[in-house]
């Protein structure tokens, strides 16, 4: 079966406690994995300001997660996302290779970084 890259990101209300949010993403890639995925990256930027109000809320608890799946699961994470109350907006996305390459890049500098910074600490 081939894979494809995707990326999702997907912001939640900002007045859920950390240990919801954390249910809430656990709850996600529950879907991913039982449903054929494999997770490659979950970055959790936190809470951020939003450009507009959504639901009279001004700011969201934003995560995205990048994974390799069949093409058949992103309309089964999309029908999660309507479900759920918590979330409230999302985007699925497909990568392309320059994208795949892009974040792996990324990730590699920002290991680096925090290795820096560890050892200037000590």
């Amino acid at each position: 079966m081939h894979l494809n890259d995707y990326e999702t990101v997907f912001i939640l209300t900002p007045v859920l406690s950390e240990e919801q949010i954390k249910d809430t993403v656990d709850k996600f890639h529950k879907i991913l994995t039982d449903n054929g995925a494999e997770i490659v990256h979950t970055d959790h930027w936190g809470m951020k300001k939003l450009a507009y109000p959504i639901k009279k809320k001004t700011s969201g608890v934003y995560t995205v997660i990048e994974f390799k799946a069949p093409g058949t699961i992103v309309k089964a994470l999309e029908t999660e996302y309507h479900r759920d109350e918590r979330v409230m907006r999302h985007l699925c996305i497909a990568l392309d290779k320059h994208a795949v390459a892009y974040n792996e890049k990324k990730r590699r500098k920002l290991s680096e970084t925090k290795v820096d910074e560890t050892a200037t600490a000590e």
